[in-house]
């Protein structure tokens, strides 16, 4: 394999030096299409600057990886496949964002098993540079039993530190600043069972991204009118591929633009949710309750099982007077966003459980105050969202929604709470 190697200039981490192998992974299809796809969906939608893209993403994690494996003293036959992961982490990615999951549609991380398929021009550039795409699947996906695999995927990866670093830049906001460069020259390897720990001088670093996502999540990824966007789009996409008008498969191999394109030229929605959001006609908060005013005990089926909760939208738009594509609830929740499993390694001769200062309970609050249950209209309400049936609606498990949807009971009514919260 010839030598050379090239540097791209990048806004956040300056010079990212690539090798041939990633230079030939690059080059592929697969990898091009990246270009294309925004990394945070809607929020350009709120943030202007938010139109950097998964290729850029792909990029900084390469390079992160690169650095880390630097500092682990990984050998190049341990270290090669580590960064192609890393680069091609994202190869599996829909257009806008996570939307898409949240929809209903696989994991990204499943399809990428697509592109590395046998076959395929991505798994021929790899074995050109000797790697098996068979044994990156298990580091993109989060199940690999590499001692680097934490790299790739795991709650101090090289994905984590380069979006939130790079969301927040573009974005323009301060919320995502973390010690990038602490947190990677604290990396070690664990004491024992294998994989990675962090050395007790990166504990305020490490704290810095707990926090750091936090204010990310609270404040871009979930902000209002991004929510608002994100499920607006959601049901323009089902409802397009209920009426046959396109596919999951060709969903997943589009890009941002291409995918609008075709959902502006076929869309089955009320009222046309395609044309709205491409001039900014966002749906309105007609409810909005922070996490922090929500029963501890909510349940999961609103962020977890779109079927039920386009049920749920529906039937409230038709008992509080809207049309089938005018009303959205939405209670977003991803617990593991938080998630901290990383050993930490004290100085010899001090404990190291203590050391985590009680972080895992502070993550779970955390999560539940980036939290909002929202009701989001196309149009005014001709009476107030009863906010208290709302708020008991969300605490029901999914089998109590089912049998009233079932059953057709109401899941609200007029005399169930009148205090609601403005647009």
């Amino acid at each position: 394999m010839s030598s050379r190697f090239e540097v791209v200039r990048d806004p956040l981490w300056n010079n990212i030096r690539l090798e041939p192998a990633a230079l030939a992974v690059l080059d592929t299809p697969a990898m091009q299409r990246l270009r294309y796809v925004r990394q945070l969906g809607h929020a350009f939608l709120v943030y202007p600057g938010a139109t950097h893209t998964r290729f850029e993403h792909s990029l900084g994690a390469y390079h992160l990886a690169r650095r880390a494996l630097i500092q682990l003293e990984a050998t190049e036959a341990d270290g090669l496949p580590i960064r192609l992961a890393a680069l091609l982490h994202d190869v599996g990615h829909y257009p806008f964002s996570h939307a898409l999951e949240e929809a209903g549609l696989p994991r990204h991380e499943d399809l990428a098993a697509r592109h590395l398929a046998p076959g395929g021009p991505l798994a021929a550039t790899l074995a050109s540079v000797g790697i098996s795409a068979a044994a990156l699947l298990p580091l993109i996906q989060g199940t690999s039993a590499s001692a680097f695999a934490g790299i790739v995927s795991g709650s101090l990866d090289v994905d984590k530190l380069d979006y939130l670093s790079r969301d927040a830049t573009m974005c323009g906001v301060p919320y995502g600043v973390i010690d990038v460069d602490r947190l990677l020259t604290s990396l070690a390897p664990a004491a024992a069972g294998g994989g990675l720990a962090i050395h007790s001088k990166g504990l305020a670093a490490l704290e810095s991204l707990l926090f750091a996502k936090y204010q990310m999540y609270r404040n871009v990824y979930w902000h209002h009118a991004v929510r608002s966007a994100t499920s607006m789009f959601k049901r323009l996409v089902r409802r397009t591929i209920a009426a046959g008008r396109t596919t999951a498969d060709e969903i997943a191999n589009a890009t941002d633009d291409g995918l609008s394109h075709e959902l502006q030229r076929h869309d089955p929605t009320v009222g046309g949710l395609a044309r709205a959001l491409r001039e900014r006609r966002l749906a309105k908060r007609a409810l909005d309750i922070p996490g922090t005013d929500l029963p501890l005990e909510t349940a999961d089926w609103p962020a977890r099982d779109p079927d039920l909760l386009q049920q749920v939208e529906e039937r409230l738009a038709q008992e509080l007077g809207l049309g089938p594509d005018e009303l959205f609830l939405d209670f977003p929740s991803k617990p593991e966003m938080l998630a901290l499993d990383i050993p930490v390694l004290e100085r010899p001769g001090r404990g190291g459980a203590a050391q985590y200062l009680g972080l895992p309970r502070v993550a779970a609050e955390l999560h539940r105050a980036a939290q909002g249950l929202r009701i989001f209209v196309m149009r005014p309400l001709p009476t107030a969202v009863p906010e208290r049936a709302i708020v008991e609606l969300v605490t029901w498990p999914r089998e109590e929604v089912e049998s009233r949807l079932h059953a057709d009971r109401a899941l609200v009514s007029a005399s169930a709470g009148r205090r609601s919260s403005g647009s």
